[in-house]
This record gives C-alpha cells, structure tokens and sequence, in this order.
C-alpha cells in the first residue's frame, strides 16, 4: 500500500513525552515511546523489548527464545534471548526483497521475499556470522504490489504463503494471485489452499480444530465506511473468499460484481471494519491472560492511510466460542492513534511461551510485550 509514513523528530519527541512516560512504563521501556497513552484492559500492563528493529513486521519465536523479525526494508533482524530482558538486536539477512514474513523450523529460518523464499540453516549457532540464504523456491509472481508475504508452518507441516493481488481491483489468474498457497518445507508441492483473498498479512490455525483462520484487507476506493476488512475460515481446502467479484460477504464489486453473485463466495466470520488494514492475527493459547481469553484471537490493526478520518492502529480481540464461531469483538489495546496523529502502528502479534503477548510496530520500529500482572 502506498502508506504516507508518519516521522517525528525522535529528539522532541523524548523532551515532550519522558515524564509521562517515567510516570507508567516498566524499566525495560523506551523513554521515548509515549507506552502511557496505550489504553488496555484493567490487570494489563504494556513495555518495550526493544525500540531498535526497524520497520518490524512478521516475527517468529524459536524454543530457545530467540525472537526473529521480518521488515519491508530488506533486512531480517534476531533478538536473542527476548524474553529475557533487553535483547541485542543482530542483522541475520539483508538485501533481501520486502522480507515481512519469518519462520522457523528444524533449526532454520524460513524468509519470505516478493518472488521467493530462502532459508538460513543452523542460525541460531551462527547469529554474529549469519549464512548465505539458501534459495528453496523462486516460484512466486514478482509483482510488488501486495507482494509482500506473511509466512507461517502449519499443523500438517507445510509452509503456507500468501499472494495477494497485483492491484487494488483487478481479476488476475486464481491460481497464480490473489490466495493463499502452501509448500512443504524444500518448497515441493505448491498447492493453492484458499482462493479469492485480495490481500492477507496473517494467519494462524485454530488451536482444537487446526482450521486455517486468515485476516483479508478489503479493496480501496469505495468510500470511508466500506467494504469491511475480514476474518475468514478455511474449512475445506480450495475454498473461494470472493475477490474481485465480492467484498466483506454481501458487497458486489462495482466492476467485477456482475459476474458472479456474492452468494456463491464463503462469507467473513467476522467484519472488522474498512480500511482499519488488519494484518498480523493469532489465536491465544497461553495461560497468564484471564481464563475467558483462551483460544481467542488477536489481530493487529495497521491503521488507514485512505480514508478521511484514520481508524485502526490498535490490538482488536475477537472471541471465539467453543464450536470455534467468532461471536462477539472488542477493542484490546490502543492509544497508537490520538488526535487523528499516529505514534505507532501495530503490524504482527505473537504469543510468547511465557504466556505474554508480544506486538511489532513497523513505524516505531518497536516490539512490545504485553503481560497480565494484576
């Protein structure tokens, strides 16, 4: 997306806003992050990991605690020991063509790239001296727009990468664009999972069901208040979520809706409102949040960059009942946003073993941790 960035002198920032600050953030917390303006419910507290990984977007944990990051800058960062205080941040690739998405798996990191992904074998032994990137497949369309890829390993051990639409609105080929795909790991096996999703920068698997959940970003250029983002579900591999033809479930596109009826597409579980840019999701399974959070969803607002008046830039949760239907959603975290002005803007969550949940922001090149600590 062609987002206007937000700069803010950091050296006025940190005059203006340090005794505010100082006043509720932890130790491990940036004095120059306004963390006191992030509204989060009672028991909840939110800190800085680190405010030195620039353009974070999609992260990945590895057993051992080492916290990878992705960017849209080229560079793929590592925070050893992330959990453990404040981290040294290390460069482990660059060069690299918009690497958001991180993986991990059998002691490699898996990168996304526009048309490829690459691995780095053994890397947590080789932190100070990263290895070359291994090429494991240069399959995917070149094309920028949406290129970018948010990648993940499922339950059934494959890699599922996205690749959005090379467009706002246009009807590219099914099986190439605009879907989800999955591989397995040396990149065998490109098969197409969910079709008809202009634009997903999150997924996660249902923890009881391992049904494949996914946030989509509705097309541009049909008003402030529509289509809605989406919360979909993949019950059945191949299914169609109905781009270009429909959006948000009951919206026939203006150019491409004549063509096929919104009826035949699989709606949204869930709207989450229009250009809020709903990226980074995952179901909560920890233990330290309330019991009423188990198993439900968190999705990271990016915030508008179209629109009017801004919206987004904020942690929604969704909750998710026992049958796994999303029924009801609510405001988790914000504050990113004031005045019409953003500070910040949320792109990936994660929960960490510990139970806490942690949160990339690309604009302030920040992870955050969020934990409950009544």
């Amino acid at each position: 997306m062609g987002i206007v960035r937000h700069f803010v002198d950091r050296t006025a920032r940190l005059a203006s806003l340090a005794c505010l600050t100082l006043l509720s953030a932890p130790a491990a917390t940036s004095a120059a992050l306004p963390l006191a303006q992030i509204q989060l419910p009672p028991g909840f507290r939110i800190e800085v990991l680190s405010d030195e990984v620039p353009n974070a977007r999609g992260m990945a944990l590895t057993p051992s605690g080492t916290l990878f990051v992705g960017t849209q800058e080229g560079k793929v960062y590592a925070l050893p020991s992330a959990l453990g205080g404040k981290p040294v941040v290390r460069v482990v690739a660059s060069g690299l063509a918009r690497p958001v998405g991180v993986a991990f798996r059998d002691g490699s990191l898996y990168a996304s790239s526009t048309s490829r992904i690459v691995r780095l074998d053994n890397i947590e032994a080789r932190l100070d001296h990263p290895p070359t990137p291994v090429v494991v497949t240069d399959r995917f369309p070149k094309e920028t727009t949406h290129g970018w890829k948010f990648i993940a390993f499922g339950p059934d051990g494959y890699l599922y990468v996205p690749v959005g639409a090379p467009c706002n609105i246009c009807a590219p080929d099914e099986n190439r664009y605009a879907n989800i795909m999955k591989m397995k790991p040396d990149g065998s096996d490109l098969q197409v999972v969910a079709r008809g999703v202009r634009n997903s920068v999150g997924f996660d698997w249902h923890p009881a069901t391992h049904e494949l959940w996914f946030t989509d970003n509705g097309r541009d250029y049909l008003g402030d208040d529509q289509p809605d983002d989406e919360l979909n579900r993949v019950t059945q591999a191949g299914q169609h979520f109905g781009y270009p033809f429909c959006h948000a479930g009951n919206i026939p596109d203006p150019e491409f809706g004549k063509q096929r009826a919104c009826s035949e597409f699989v709606p949204p579980v869930a709207k989450l409102g229009a250009h809020v840019a709903a990226l980074g999701m995952r179901f909560y399974t920890g233990t330290q949040f309330p019991a009423e959070y188990r198993n439900n969803i968190f999705i990271a607002e990016h915030g508008s960059w179209n629109r009017s008046e801004r919206v987004g830039y904020r942690i929604v949760r969704v909750i998710v009942d026992a049958q796994g239907k999303a029924v009801r959603q609510e405001i988790f975290a914000q504050g990113w946003l004031q005045h019409g002005k953003f500070w910040g803007r949320p792109v990936d969550v994660l929960a960490a073993p510990d139970g806490s949940l942690l949160v990339s922001d690309d604009d302030a090149g920040a992870i955050y941790r969020i934990r409950y600590a009544p």
